[in-house]
């Protein structure tokens, strides 16, 4: 769920009626004002959804809360609209504009690339794991891609529903993409969007494989985390916090010193003997290593994070947290999976006491961080992800309005 500025309005506002339910109604038009029957009403994230009649009016019952609706209708832009209800029911008219492709004159030639970068934008948005293999991408054709060479910087988006079909999981999911970046110099992946999830139709074995999965997808996820913080059930839940303690790394020199020594020796070598040789144990190779050491050193602190420390109440239904340096979250109700474990480079290093648990880190990026009830998340640039939660992606996530059964 993405949400916008309106979220200040809402965060001010003290709920005394969170239980209760609300019609949201309106109609939907064209530009004229006419009447647009038969577009489809979705609450981004959820399993929430409707469809204009013949007059073009819709209705949903949804709690309070801030939500953004999703309208689409062939012939016609993909609309959002953020929508806050605090303590009575609204109405709202939803306005679709024509969706008309203009025709250059000129010959526009077919990126040769756009297959691989596809690849790319799969990977890391659908992800990488079992369930990602059972993903299809039923339209890729609606991705408008971007590389930027000189930034390593891959950039998609997209003005229609991109469609998931996630047969690990049994859901339709129907993404608007707002922004989606992988950024190859950093390797931070960044997107937001509005997405829709359906049940897949399926036999009663599939429908009982589904749930196994989506249970499975759902338990140590950061959805899971948040709403269990939310609740104050962290440790209950099987998550267990503590603090990654980031210091400078003594052993390694300034930036500026490192690079005035390479530039120096590499000059001199280049006078004396016409060409750049690295020995085992020159002095351009010590500064070499030494540009290499990591600037901060990590240092796990065992003693546990309360909740009471970390969680704050700004009112009836939000809450934030704040916290400096890094959180380490575990979850000792699971083990990693081994194609998790066996990729260089995303595993969290832990002592060797805590075993083979589903490990993550949150770097605060944006603080504080606000959370809802259901485990959302208000600003998804408020934080970082290493580890576990990095490596699931879309093909591993479910609904905001996804209730676990017991387990």
């Amino acid at each position: 769920m993405k949400v916008t500025s309106l979220f200040l309005l809402w965060i001010l506002t003290s709920f005394t009626c969170f239980s209760q339910q609300f019609t949201l109604s309106g109609i939907v038009k064209d530009g004229r004002g006419e009447a647009l029957p038969g577009a489809g009403i979705y609450v981004s994230g959820y399993q929430i959804a409707t469809v204009s009649d013949n007059d073009g009016k819709f209705s949903l019952k949804l709690k309070p809360g801030n939500y953004d609706l999703l309208v689409q209708l062939i012939g016609f832009t993909a609309l959002s609209k953020n929508i806050v209800i605090v303590d009575k029911s609204i109405s709202i008219n939803l306005i679709l504009r024509e969706s008309i492709t203009q025709l250059a004159e000129v010959t526009i030639k077919p990126d040769p690339n756009r297959e691989h970068y596809i690849n790319m934008f799969k990977d890391f948005f659908i992800g990488t794991t079992p369930n990602a293999r059972q993903c299809k991408l039923v339209n890729p054709n609606v991705l408008l891609v971007d590389y930027d060479k000189d930034e390593s910087l891959l950039t998609v988006k997209t003005n229609q529903f991109l469609i998931i079909e996630n047969k690990a999981l049994g859901y339709n999911i129907k993404y608007l993409l707002n922004l989606f970046q992988f950024d190859g110099k950093s390797r931070i992946i960044y997107y937001e969007g509005f997405p829709s999830y359906e049940d897949l139709k399926g036999s009663s074995r599939q429908k009982k494989n589904w749930d196994k999965k989506r249970l499975a997808a759902y338990l140590g996820s950061p959805q899971h985390f948040f709403k269990s913080l939310y609740n104050g059930n962290v440790t209950e839940q099987g998550f267990v916090v503590n603090k990654m303690i980031m210091q400078p790394n003594t052993n390694r020199p300034a930036d500026s010193i490192i690079k005035a020594n390479i530039n120096r020796l590499t000059k001199q070598k280049l006078t004396n003997e016409k060409t750049i040789y690295i020995g085992h144990d020159d002095s351009l190779m010590y500064w070499m290593r030494k540009k290499n050491l990591p600037a901060e050193i990590a240092i796990l602190s065992r003693a546990n994070v309360l909740q009471d420390t970390l969680v704050k109440t700004v009112n009836s239904s939000i809450k934030k947290i704040n916290f400096t340096d890094k959180l380490f979250i575990s979850y000792v109700k699971e083990k990693e999976n081994p194609l998790f474990s066996n990729s260089i480079g995303l595993s969290i290093p832990r002592p060797l006491d805590m075993g083979e648990n589903q490990v993550s880190t949150v770097t605060l990026q944006i603080s504080p961080v606000y959370f809802y009830e259901n485990g959302g998340i208000y600003n998804t640039r408020s934080m970082l992800f290493a580890g576990y939660w990095a490596w699931e992606k879309i093909a591993d996530s479910v609904p905001m309005d996804y209730i676990p059964p017991s387990y």
